[in-house]
């Protein structure tokens, strides 16, 4: 006697993408306050600077003839020296790596895992590498710091950045910008938030531990574990063939820079769209990084005294040295605010005019504004400098937010999430790249006996001609030829790798809940966080007035 039996599928578990998708009472503005969670926690990379000087001085009684000589690969096991500043700000070229290479690598496994997954291991990564860091910092292994905060955190930042871009685009069809510009926005405002916290934190725990670093890093990685995984499970995911209600796709070709089509991650980099886009991001991030590498040290040196008040040229004192200090920490406060506020200005703006117009004004405009810094630092114009940093700064943020968008558009949606993480790689170069190169032209120039106050035009000229090719490349994106799309064999392939054949739901009734009070409550749980950070961050900038 034999008997057919029929296998039926192992039931989903809690993380997987199948337990993810939308029901019918689901609001779909209830996914950028998922992706705010993320993106606020793993943004406090930008504000990590807050730990180095406090890094610097964990020891006391260190011989100084002794530790003055100790190069970076024996500060990783000392134990009886002080870390010095420039070793430990290697956590941060080690973050933004990481961020990049995971980014890279896992990018197709989390289109296929879900948001949900990704977002949980971002989670436990990231979260989990700053209390690794902070075991690192309570023993002074400089090496475990950087694997934790460095290696495992970076690994977090990759992960946690793409995760909710292609969730996010596929329900906002109709405003990918404002969608991806919502939660990268988080990203660059994350530090608003985290820096003062850090700082708190470190005040309140000083007194039981050196510096309070040690339990501050651990206290943070736990918060961000929980806030995460909270935004981790926040997710969903909308069933195939959803669509806004009363939303009208655009007929086919109307706009021959939105294709109708997908293509796959392996076709795409072959592409020559995608390395033009590729070389685009390098190069406004390059140009960007350029400016927050030297904003605060090049507002010292190009209007001294004049920045305060005093006429040029006059020897300062210590309280009005310290005046000057402020006035420039002023200025990195406006940074992470208008870095922060561009991404979303900028996404949103490339809903109506279009992800190539809006890269060409960030070039346009760019290469105006960098080549007119050392005029208007000539001319002792700080308001006008100062304007001008910020303008850049919106442009920086929104180079990052809108390129999600403008790989959807040139790639299809299918594949876009896996996309950008490939494509972040050129995040990597420039982050490590830039600043290195920023440095290098700077000491060159001090080394030759250029001026102080006239040692960062010809950086700033530089930079100019770096966003002035990113304009030539930018006009050359065209769409993507015919044969790399995909075929509708590879199309039914990979939607069953992503087991979208066995994702339950109604795709004309899911997700037409209305916005109601746990909307409210959620988008208050991200926004008064937010504007708490941007409170503090325009108390900081108010010395410049």
């Amino acid at each position: 006697m034999s008997a057919s039996i029929t296998a039926s599928p192992p039931r989903p578990g809690l993380l997987d993408r199948e337990r993810t998708v939308a029901g019918p009472r689901f609001n779909r503005w209830l996914v950028p306050t998922a992706a705010l969670a993320i993106h606020l926690c793993i943004g406090m990379a930008y504000g990590f600077s807050v730990f180095w000087l406090p890094m610097s001085k964990l020891l006391g009684g260190t011989d100084p003839a002794v530790c003055g000589s100790m190069g970076f690969w024996a500060q990783l096991t000392t134990t009886s020296c002080n870390w010095s500043v420039p070793a430990v700000t290697h956590i941060f070229e080690v973050f933004i790596a990481f961020l990049g290479i995971s980014a890279a690598i896992w990018g197709a496994w989390l289109e296929h895992a879900g948001p949900r997954k990704a977002g949980f291991i971002a989670a436990l990564c990231w979260g989990g590498g700053l209390v690794l860091g902070g075991i690192g910092v309570s023993i002074h292994q400089l090496w475990l710091v950087i694997l934790g905060a460095g290696v495992l955190g970076g690994i977090g930042l990759g992960l946690g950045y793409i995760t909710p871009v292609s969730t996010l685009i596929k329900w906002f069809p109709d405003r990918r910008g404002l969608a991806t510009g919502f939660a990268i926005m988080g990203f660059g405002g994350g530090a608003m938030i985290g820096a003062p916290l850090a700082v708190a934190l470190m005040k309140y725990f000083s007194a039981s531990s050196p510096q309070g670093v040690a339990p501050t890093l651990i206290v943070m990685g736990v918060i961000y574990l929980v806030v995460m995984s909270i935004g981790a499970f926040g997710f969903r995911v909308p069933p195939s063939g959803w669509k806004p209600l009363g939303w009208t796709p655009k007929a086919k070709g109307s706009n021959a820079m939105i294709t109708d089509h997908e293509v796959h991650l392996n076709k795409a980099m072959k592409t020559p769209q995608f390395w033009l886009v590729w070389w685009i991001l390098c190069l406004n991030v390059t140009a960007g990084i350029g400016v927050i590498a030297m904003a605060s040290p090049m507002l010292q040196d190009v209007f001294g005294g004049r920045l305060i008040g005093l006429d040029a040229g006059v020897t300062l004192d210590a309280t009005q040295k310290a005046a000057l200090v402020a006035a420039a920490g002023g200025l990195v406060g406006l940074i992470s605010l208008f870095n922060s506020g561009g991404r979303l200005f900028w996404a949103a703006l490339s809903d109506y005019i279009g992800r190539k117009a809006t890269y060409a004004l960030f070039f346009a405009l760019g290469v105006a504004l960098y080549a007119s810094l050392p005029t208007l630092g000539h001319s002792g114009a700080a308001g006008l400098f100062i304007l001008a940093v910020c303008v850049i700064m919106t442009m920086y943020g929104g180079g990052f937010a809108t390129v999600p968008a403008y790989l959807a558009d040139l790639f299809g949606t299918q594949m876009v999430g896996a996309i950008h993480g490939r494509l972040l790689t050129a995040w990597s170069v420039a982050g490590v790249a830039g600043p290195f190169l920023i440095a290098a032209i700077r000491q060159t120039q001090l080394d030759a006996g250029v001026a102080k106050n006239l040692v960062y035009d010809r950086t700033l000229y530089i930079l100019a001609g770096l966003l002035l090719v990113g304009f030539i490349l930018n006009l050359l994106v065209r769409p993507v030829a015919a044969k790399y799309r995909m075929t509708p064999e590879e199309l039914a392939r990979e939607r069953a790798l992503k087991h979208e054949d066995r994702i339950p739901g109604d795709a004309e009734h899911a997700a037409r809940g209305s916005f109601g009070l746990g909307g409210i409550l959620a988008w208050a749980a991200v926004g008064i966080p937010f504007f708490i950070g941007v409170y503090i961050a325009l108390q900081k900038a108010a010395v410049l007035l």
